[in-house]
């Protein structure tokens, strides 16, 4: 099939499973008065932080039925405490290419929260990283962390580091300098980094090297080491098999399983491919794979040789899902995301905001019926709106993705322990996690009378914990 002949399925040929939700259209909520009054003082304050803010009204949307029933809260000046990063680090990166040239770049570390245990999040190197990219997932991870059950709080870190074109030099010496300065706000009782998009096992070798060269100390201040040296089994796949667990625990509460489903999935990294895998290990096919130059269709699924050819992609250093479409002899659509495909199942799993109201209204023509976000956030509010009064079961990436932070923290108990666990102790363990996950978001929505409701579900999740444990702590 050309780029041109990607059929649009008719709206009327959308499968009968019932919508969720007893009304089957889930209502955005509206904010209570004390949510929207802190969101209106920090619109005017950081009014340029546009994804951190988009977060942020997302979750006091969900909160808002809580602060109805709930008004200490309020009294105790819940809201404007969780919005403000308890500390925010930023430094310049200085580091010397090989032609001898001196570069200069940005690196932060948003140390969120830390109601609940040590700061958590990834670290990311990517041209798109700003302040307000990092205070956005920062946010975000604060929940997400908290719904794992794990003593884990919330942060996020990186540079504005090109993802592709270095050296194997040059990229040590930028981890190096990289780690000069963050090693002295780090460590395994304060803040454990971790890998994120354009970081794997290569940088985070490079990081923990230079932060062992720094402290003199072996420990577990960095997650998503390799295995033989202290990392954890499944690490690389555990987000996308998150995802894939998540996802079985909700077609399970509806009477259905993955077999025979068909799943379209943005992006080719590690989330895309760990999902890609598990989900064909579960009986789906997955038909699309995509990247920033367009994206792939595969009608007979993406499987056997071809996940392990997505593993080549990864490390071939280009950002480009065309060598796929070359080497397997299928359709390659060229700036273009793969949501005009029909799909049971839409996985975005690429980066935030990739999925905007038009592929919405695409997923939707073509008859898809549930949409799990791999990535953070990648899904912009206004499509977020249109698939939710649209009746499809949408699931937020701070319950689905879940996974990989789950087995970071899985890491840090190993490390503790001085231990390495087998693959299928922690592949039980993400499993048993996912599922708590998936129950912590359906009781929460039930709670508030809003069944089905994921979002809903997992931002009260999150936030009641959080809340509870920092008013605990008293005004710190």
């Amino acid at each position: 099939m050309s780029a041109t002949e990607v059929r649009i399925r008719p709206r009327t040929a959308r499968p009968s499973t019932p919508p969720p939700g007893p009304a089957g259209r889930h209502r955005v909520p509206r904010l209570h008065p004390y949510a929207a009054r802190v969101l209106t003082e920090l619109s005017a304050r950081v009014p340029w932080e546009a994804e951190f803010l988009q977060a942020v009204e997302e979750v006091f949307e969900s909160v808002s039925v809580v602060l109805e029933q709930s008004p200490h809260y309020e009294t105790e000046r819940v809201l404007e405490r969780i919005v403000e990063p308890e500390r925010v680090i930023a430094f310049r990166v200085v580091w010397t290419d090989d032609a001898h040239r001196i570069n200069v770049h940005r690196g932060y570390r948003v140390q969120f929260n830390s109601a609940l245990g040590p700061y958590k999040g990834g670290t990311r190197f990517h041209a798109s990283v700003t302040l307000d990219s990092l205070k956005f997932l920062g946010f975000e991870q604060t929940f997400k962390n908290a719904l794992t059950g794990l003593p884990l709080g919330g942060g996020k870190g990186g540079a504005d580091l090109p993802a592709r074109g270095l050296s194997e030099d040059e990229l040590m010496r930028f981890c190096q300098s990289y780690m000069t300065e963050l090693y002295r706000h780090i460590g395994p009782d304060t803040d454990v980094p971790a890998g994120d998009v354009g970081v794997g096992t290569r940088e985070i070798g490079h990081l923990f090297g230079q932060y062992k060269r720094l402290t003199r100390t072996f420990n577990g201040s960095l997650t998503g080491k390799a295995a033989e040296w202290g990392g954890s089994r499944l690490r690389p796949e555990a987000t996308g098999y998150g995802v894939a667990y998540f996802l079985q625990e909700v077609l399970r509460s509806r009477g259905e399983s993955l077999d025979g489903l068909t799943v379209a999935v943005s992006g080719f990294g590690n989330v895309a491919w760990g999902a890609a895998k598990k989900m064909t290990e579960m009986g789906g096919r997955v038909v699309t794979l995509s990247g920033p130059d367009g994206f792939v269709h595969d009608p007979a699924g993406v499987s056997g040789e071809k996940i392990d050819y997505m593993l080549t992609m990864r490390h071939s250093g280009r950002d480009a899902v065309k060598d796929y479409a070359d080497r397997f002899g299928v359709d390659f659509h060229p700036g273009r995301r793969p949501w005009v495909v029909p799909c049971d199942v839409a996985l975005p799993c690429a980066i935030q905001n990739e999925l905007d109201t038009p592929d919405a209204e695409a997923l939707l023509a073509n008859g898809c019926r549930y949409v799990v976000e791999g990535a953070n956030m990648p899904t912009t509010r206004g499509a977020l709106r249109v698939l939710r009064e649209g009746g499809l079961v949408f699931v937020p990436g701070k319950a689905a993705n879940a996974g990989g932070v789950a087995i970071s923290g899985l890491e840090m108990a190993q490390n503790r322990a001085c231990e390495t666990w087998p693959a299928e102790r922690i592949d039980a363990s993400l499993q048993a996690i996912m599922t708590s996950i998936h129950e912590i978001c359906t009781g929460a929505a039930e709670r508030y009378g809003r069944s089905g409701d994921y979002v809903l579900g997992a931002n009260i999740g999150g936030f009641v914990r959080v809340a509870e444990a920092m008013i605990d702590q008293g005004a710190v």
